[in-house]
């Protein structure tokens, strides 16, 4: 790797009012995109990356210029599958973007901040361990069992990729890997190789996995650290939930009282939290709050 380009650790703020994946088919949508825009900027090594509900994580190597431009370009390609889908439009434009650089002189800061990245969905009690979360990197390193089921690139016709990758732009290497969920493995694209001789062993990447900052975070949690429900699975339910308790499945089309009692069950129910509570209704958490203090 060249010494004139660095390692940075890239985070989204958190939506409060919305989700960046609403479902599985947005996820594998996401995933494909990332591996087209790695396409597009063969200048910048994705290292490691995780996709969230209402935010992104990636650890890159580049220089700022470039991990800048891979972002905002990935923003801007998703963000028409978005208004495509479902007519939302500028959410992504409005949602920030940290750019922190990470000293590549001092190897267990860069084993840190991959540890941090692959740890986001524990912390968000999605899942035990990183390797049980297919939306990004998580499964990746040292895993034993390769691409099983998955075919290259080039086996796909110009319409099944247009179909897949939801992009006027197909033209990814020929060998790349396509899961069974149809998406580009990162495997296809990461730095996979550099990843794994960091830490030298799956014992240590765990070593770093345990004792990153959200690891410490869960263990300070307690019980509350235990699974909760994701939020498409609460975003799926709420229009029946609507429906049932008030006879309309549009959340925003209920009266103020009857969106409080909403907010109550979807915390009660699903025990979530106001965070969560607000991204799948699609309301600030400051309104949350209010509605939820009953003011």
């Amino acid at each position: 790797m060249k010494d004139s380009k660095k390692f940075w650790l890239v985070t989204t703020d958190h939506l409060e009012d919305g989700l960046w994946f609403r479902d599985e088919k947005d996820f594998a949508v996401g995933m494909n995109h990332v591996a087209i825009q790695a396409a597009l900027t063969p200048e910048v090594i994705v290292v490691a990356f995780i996709l969230m509900s209402n935010h992104v994580h990636f650890v890159f190597y580049g220089t700022e210029e470039d991990v800048r431009a891979f972002v905002n370009a990935l923003k801007s390609r998703y963000s028409q599958y978005l208004f495509r889908k479902y007519g939302i439009n500028e959410q992504l434009r409005r949602n920030g973007v940290q750019v922190k650089e990470i000293p590549a002189d001092e190897k267990d800061a860069v084993r840190r901040a991959v540890a941090y990245v692959q740890m986001n969905c524990v912390a968000a009690r999605i899942c035990s361990h990183p390797s049980q979360y297919p939306w990004g990197t998580g499964n990746v390193f040292f895993n034993v069992a390769g691409m099983m089921g998955a075919r290259p690139v080039a086996g796909l016709s110009h319409r099944a990729r247009e179909r897949m990758f939801h992009s006027d732009y197909t033209d990814l290497p020929g060998k790349w890997q396509v899961s069974e969920a149809g998406y580009v493995l990162p495997q296809s694209y990461v730095a996979v190789g550099y990843i794994e001789e960091l830490y030298q062993s799956p014992g240590q990447m765990n070593y770093f996995l345990n004792t990153s900052s959200k690891a410490r975070r869960r263990m300070e949690q307690g019980e509350d650290a235990l699974p909760s429900f994701k939020d498409q699975v609460i975003l799926k339910a709420l229009p029946d939930l609507c429906q049932s308790l008030f006879q309309e499945p549009d959340f925003k089309r209920l009266k103020a009282a009857d969106q409080t009692e909403v907010l109550r069950q979807v915390r009660y129910r699903f025990s979530a939290n106001v965070n969560q509570v607000a991204r799948v209704c699609g309301i600030s958490y400051a309104e949350a709050v209010r509605k939820l203090d009953g003011e």
